[in-house]
């Protein structure tokens, strides 16, 4: 397997599709990277040179911010959010939807399994 940015791109998939492996690489960005580097997005991961993975290695690392710098710049970011107490940070905290969504019947996702609510049933017991 190839080695980029730290991850290990599979061998067998097109590169324009490998690329997506990469945290904060998606299909749009896989196809700027490919037309920046001047390589074919059709072929396969194992068909490259050692030389053209050297010429994307060094153009993801400089050009791009990719896996743990962006994971980096995202968590600052929430922390930040949360830090000035804003409403956005404050839904963050709290693990509700941020961006305005309803709460009554959906937001699953973010809020967790439903537990239910009520009284507790006792066991019988025999005297």
């Amino acid at each position: 397997m190839a080695r980029v940015a730290g991850v290990e791109i599979p061998n067998e998939k097109k590169l324009k599709i490998s690329l997506t492996y990469i945290y904060g690489v998606g299909n749009s960005k896989a196809q700027d990277i490919l037309k920046a580097t001047k390589l074919d997005g059709e072929n396969r991961t194992k068909d490259l040179t050692e030389q053209e993975l050297s010429v994307l290695r060094k153009y993801l690392e400089n050009d791009h911010e990719i896996e743990g710098g962006l994971k980096q710049k995202t968590f600052r970011n929430i922390k930040r959010l949360k830090d000035t107490r804003c409403y956005r940070g404050i839904r963050h905290k709290l693990g509700l939807p941020v961006r305005g969504q309803r709460t009554k019947c959906n937001a699953r996702t973010r809020k967790g399994k439903g537990l239910a609510v009520g009284g507790l049933k006792q066991k019988i017991t025999k005297t």
